[in-house]
């Protein structure tokens, strides 16, 4: 199954607020594991960063200014998510924004029925913790030292490792197909993995009677 692996950096934290989005981050996932495909953009807000988001993400209005708008890349980035699973940590924040950016340019929201929330996952599993994605990475022993700000694609990637041990797959799913593949080109006795037989040499043998007999005269059971 393939995954999509999405975060957002904005503005503000309201879209009541007219807080817009100033990056999309998204890794792919097939069958938990990640591809090679990415999407990534950073996003002119048209408005000022609010100073709390600023202090999160770093994204200054002059850098943001010279970036393209959410029109400019909507159709790649909908081609990108189109018929995938979304995974996303508190997805009605990311998903609030998106669909508000998609309803400002006329085009049709997207569906939270096939969005996988690790924030509700995380509740789940952990009651009355802290469950940000930094506890959750300290939880799971996953180095988050790059994290100085929030960006998109690194909180992607450390999400998409959250994720995985909040299902209990400890490593990447295998993919059977392939190793099956993989299989069909090997020669027939060439084995993936084996155990070496080590046999007992003849005076091996012959010492282990003499103890049998020297040690098991007794019956130990009476």
């Amino acid at each position: 199954m393939k995954e999509i692996i999405l975060d957002t950096e904005t503005t503000g934290l309201s879209v009541r607020e007219g807080h817009r989005i100033v990056e999309i981050g998204c890794i792919e996932l097939d069958n938990l594991n990640i591809t090679t495909k990415t999407f990534h953009t950073y996003l002119n807000p048209e408005r000022k960063v609010s100073e709390k988001a600023f202090e999160v993400h770093g994204y200054t209005d002059e850098f943001l200014s010279k970036q393209k708008k959410f029109l400019d890349v909507v159709d790649d980035f909908l081609n990108f998510i189109k018929d995938k699973r979304l995974v996303i940590h508190n997805a009605e924040f990311d998903l609030s924004h998106l669909n508000n950016e998609l309803t400002l340019i006329g085009k049709k929201k997207i569906s939270s029925e096939n969005v996988v929330d690790t924030l509700v996952l995380a509740r789940e599993k952990f009651p009355g913790s802290s469950i940000n994605l930094d506890a959750l990475c300290k939880r799971y022993r996953i180095d988050n030292s790059k994290r100085t700000h929030h960006t998109a694609l690194i909180d992607c990637e450390l999400l998409s490792k959250v994720y995985i041990n909040l299902l209990d797959q400890k490593e990447p799913t295998l993919n059977f197909q392939n190793q099956e593949n993989e299989n069909l080109k090997r020669d027939k006795n060439d084995n993936l993995y084996f155990k070496k037989i080590i046999k007992p040499t003849p005076s091996e043998i012959d010492l282990h009677k003499d103890y049998l007999k020297k040690n098991l005269k007794k019956n130990f059971f009476n």
